[in-house]
């Protein structure tokens, strides 16, 4: 009986072909993931790199690097005038709109989840503003609070409600909470499709089953909706304190940092740093780096908060 001899040339050959297509698969990889790579690199590293040694060095808008004067700018920024009332205000318009805006948004999805007749027209409506920059959106209220020539103050005293027209942006108060409202209501029917999306990920047969054990409306929603909406209002938490946190445009276009510069937030005491008469680069980017850290330190307080047990 004949028999056949592998040689092992030939018994190697099939791992050759294995370790070749193993390796065209990686290089295919890494050709997908090259772009996204080199736009981390250049428009998110390299800044991180180049505002660090900003922030240690004496850099000026028109004069460029004067050299390091680690760490006069970080003391300067504890320093600033504004500093601790902008750090302030941030954080009391941060927690008023996060709550303002994600039990209304849990309210609007929930709505929208239950309504049948009216689902798509409900949808539709509380969807339009998200689809409205927020500059925009801040000039359209702007004009809509202007007293002079804003419709709201005539349609008030139309009805009966005001006597005077009503200062929206005139108080710190009153700034405030118009500022809070446009955001709400731009920002609302956003948040209402991310948590709609987890309503909906949420199976029948859980809510049937509550129903069958004689759980209420309200105990299913406490025992049932919201801890296995937990992921979705996790992200929402994080997206919204972290949008609060760097408010800027709403600010800057409403109140430009008024009345009596009580409406600062720390992006605009940044920007006033670098561009708004100072021209001081470096104490700009040390600012930047403070809420940088802050902001790392928030989210992973965040993270380590609101993630599940299983996580």
């Amino acid at each position: 009986m004949a028999t056949t001899t592998i040689t092992p040339s030939a018994a190697a050959a099939p791992r050759r072909r294995r370790v070749s297509r193993v390796r065209r698969r990686a290089a295919l990889g890494w050709a997908y993931a090259s772009p996204t790579g080199v736009f981390v690199v250049v428009f998110f590293i390299l800044p991180v790199v180049l505002v660090g040694q900003m922030s240690v060095s004496d850099w000026g808008l028109f004069a460029g690097n004067k050299g390091i004067n680690a760490p006069d700018n970080f003391t300067a920024a504890f320093a600033a005038a504004h500093f601790w009332p902008a750090i302030v205000f941030t954080l009391k318009y941060t927690v008023v709109t996060t709550v303002i805006l994600l039990g209304l948004a849990l309210a609007l999805a929930l709505l929208v989840q239950e309504s049948n007749r009216w689902k798509n027209l409900l949808r539709t409506a509380i969807l339009v503003p998200s689809a409205l920059g927020l500059a925009s959106a801040s000039l359209l209220f702007y004009a809509l609070y202007s007293p002079q020539s804003g419709p709201i103050n005539p349609w008030l005293q139309s009805l009966g409600v005001v006597t005077e027209p009503i200062s929206f942006l005139g108080t710190a108060t009153s700034a405030l909470w118009s500022t809070v409202f446009l955001i709400v209501w731009r920002f609302a029917g956003f948040y209402m499709l991310l948590l709609m999306v987890g309503l909906q990920g949420i199976s029948g047969d859980v809510y049937e089953a509550a129903r069958i054990d004689g759980a209420g409306r309200w105990q299913t929603f406490t025992r049932i909706t919201l801890p296995l909406l937990r992921p979705s209002l996790a992200l929402c938490t994080i997206l919204c304190i972290t949008g609060s946190l760097l408010a800027f445009d709403q600010f800057f276009i409403l109140t430009k940092g008024g009345p009596d510069n009580t409406t600062i937030t720390i992006v605009q005491l940044i920007y006033s740093a670098a561009f708004a008469g100072r021209n001081n680069l470096g104490l700009a980017a040390a600012l930047s780096v403070i809420v940088l850290a802050a902001l790392l330190l928030i989210n992973l307080v965040q993270f380590r908060g609101l993630r599940g047990k299983d996580s």
